[in-house]
């Protein structure tokens, strides 16, 4: 992982919730230079961290956020959302069968055709290798069993699955909100 001094491409803003914490660490919360501006203006965010940039008008000017936090906190309890993208972060974007990461798809425990229906439950992640190898049959009747149960995770668990995948860069201004084992670059 890189550390950059200079702007990271498109300037965007680390996005923390009032508490001072990431919105979310994978992927991480960015956002785009002109919706921080934006809610600068809102009233809806305080800067807590400055780029060198600055970006004006004819009558202002103002140095670009690189880190905000939200004036209102969100609360991040709530059950999330049954996708995709979720469901890999909760498997840690690994097969549940044999561990490889490479052409991931889902599998369904119980395959529909036999009832299964498609819950956090019923669902893991699995490689196309092993999902075909698998086909239409239950765990018992290929066996083949997930190497950890499905279920529902809550947000602080996906969060928590988040922080393994720190992204390529982060600027300097970052490092004090975010918590990752992270070796400065020289």
């Amino acid at each position: 992982m890189q550390v950059l001094k200079r702007p990271p491409s498109g300037s965007p803003a680390l996005v923390l919730n009032a508490d001072y914490r990431p919105l979310s660490y994978y992927p991480l919360s960015l956002w785009p230079w002109q919706e921080v501006i934006k809610a600068v203006f809102l009233n809806r965010v305080d800067v807590v961290s400055t780029y060198d940039q600055v970006v004006h008008s004819p009558s202002f000017e103002m140095r670009l956020p690189s880190v905000v936090s939200l004036k209102q906190y969100i609360v991040q309890d709530r059950p999330p959302a049954f996708t995709r993208f979720n469901l890999f972060l909760r498997d840690a974007f690994t097969c549940q069968y044999c561990s490889s990461a490479d052409d991931l798809t889902f599998d369904h425990l119980i395959p529909r055709s036999k009832g299964g229906r498609t819950t956090w439950e019923n669902i893991v992640t699995a490689c196309a290798r092993c999902n075909l190898a698998k086909g239409g049959r239950t765990p018992n009747e290929a066996h083949m069993h997930p190497r950890r149960s499905p279920h529902r995770p809550n947000m602080f668990e996906l969060q928590d699955h988040g922080r393994r995948f720190p992204p390529n860069h982060l600027h300097e201004s970052w490092l004090d909100y975010l918590y990752w084992d992270i070796e400065l670059e020289a």
